[in-house]
């Protein structure tokens, strides 16, 4: 049986470059090269495509990568055939790709752009399609989504940031009209927690709204849930099945980028602190907003479980969550009797069986 042709593609121009880096070095690493011929392609933050022309994947967060005298510039081709295009001097040099694992996180990562790019090359790749990619990637469609197949999420409300300059009082006055403090507020097409804010009060709020609209037109408010932060990961196409529920203390006001990413102060309980009775509510809730989505290939489902009465609220939907040595996705499919490097496999099967 031949080698399957892998193309990897990591970093973009997303604020969540930096996630992907660390993503793909796990994801490299645990490649079986017995099984597959890789491609690893990178794209820098100003938007170049380069074929790494190294194997030591260690390089890749701190972004030495992109300076190894065997990289080549590169790109996937629109036009079906083509494959992977690298350029070495005036050659032009095509690899035929059986399949892209696309480890990319936010804009133009996980919101149906680059999947529609693949589709229209006709290459198989690692996660959901494109209506469905940019739906979970827009948290204010994936609510309307999410209250369609009725079930419960956190209250909220939409805010324009072209508004914000000249309606600010306003906006404030009906959001305090609206919501009791404190809020969260967070750019509608962000991963990671990036440009998310907990408000207190008014002044607070004001900065959370400035801050998120930074990173997205529409900015989303939304009520405070005082719970247990759980998450669940999906894998499957037709018959999607859910992982073991884990928990996330963050250790911090809530589980920010900093506590995901850079800060030691978080951990993990997998299984989470919760009753099998909830459990199985999250993992059914999960497969539900999965499905309603209309998802492929994987996703992770984030939930709280209220302290006071142990209601499931839905909290996001992640299609390409993160992939770290300290991420939640391979390690709840690892309690699940899944390793990584057999979820790697998994998952890029899963991918070809279009």
């Amino acid at each position: 049986m031949r080698k399957l042709n892998v193309c990897v593609l990591f970093g973009g121009i997303s604020p969540e470059h930096e996630v992907s880096l660390r993503s793909a070095e796990s994801v490299l690493n645990h490649m079986d090269p017995e099984k597959y011929n890789i491609f690893p392609v990178g794209i820098t933050k100003e938007g170049d495509w380069i074929l790494f022309g190294g194997n030591d994947y260690s390089l890749l967060p701190g972004g030495e990568w992109q300076e190894h005298p065997g990289n080549r510039r590169a790109t996937i081709s629109p036009v079906r055939g083509q494959g992977l295009l690298s350029f070495e001097g005036d050659c032009v040099v095509r690899e035929q790709i059986d399949v892209v694992f696309p480890v990319l996180h936010g804009e133009n990562g996980e919101d149906g752009a680059m999947q529609g790019l693949l589709q229209m090359a006709g290459i198989p790749y690692v996660g959901p399609h494109v209506s469905a990619s940019a739906v979970a990637m827009d948290k204010t469609l994936t609510k309307l989504v999410v209250d369609n197949a009725k079930i419960t999420q956190a209250v909220w409300q939409l805010v324009r940031n072209s508004e914000l300059q000249n309606r600010m009082e306003e906006i404030l006055d009906n959001l305090e009209g609206y919501f009791s403090y404190p809020v969260f507020v967070k750019p509608a097409g962000t991963g990671s927690s990036v440009g998310v804010s907990k408000a207190d009060n008014r002044d607070a709020l004001r900065d959370a709204l400035l801050q998120a609209g930074i990173y997205d037109e529409k900015v989303l408010v939304e009520e405070f849930i005082h719970g247990r932060e759980v998450e669940v990961a999906v894998m499957g196409n037709d018959s999607p099945v859910a992982s073991e529920v884990g928990e996330i203390d963050s250790g911090a006001e809530f589980y920010d980028y900093d506590a995901k990413y850079i800060n030691d102060t978080s951990v993990a309980y997998i299984p989470a602190r919760v009753s099998q009775e909830i459990a199985e509510e999250l993992r059914e809730k999960a497969v539900k907003v999965y499905q309603a989505i209309g998802c492929r290939g994987l996703s992770r489902v984030d939930f709280f479980v209220t302290y006071d009465d142990n209601r499931v609220v839905f909290n996001e939907i992640n299609t390409l969550p993160g992939f770290t040595s300290i991420s939640m996705y391979p390690k709840l499919f690892a309690a699940s009797g899944i390793p990584y490097k057999q979820l790697i496999d998994m998952l890029l099967q899963l991918a070809m069986e279009e």
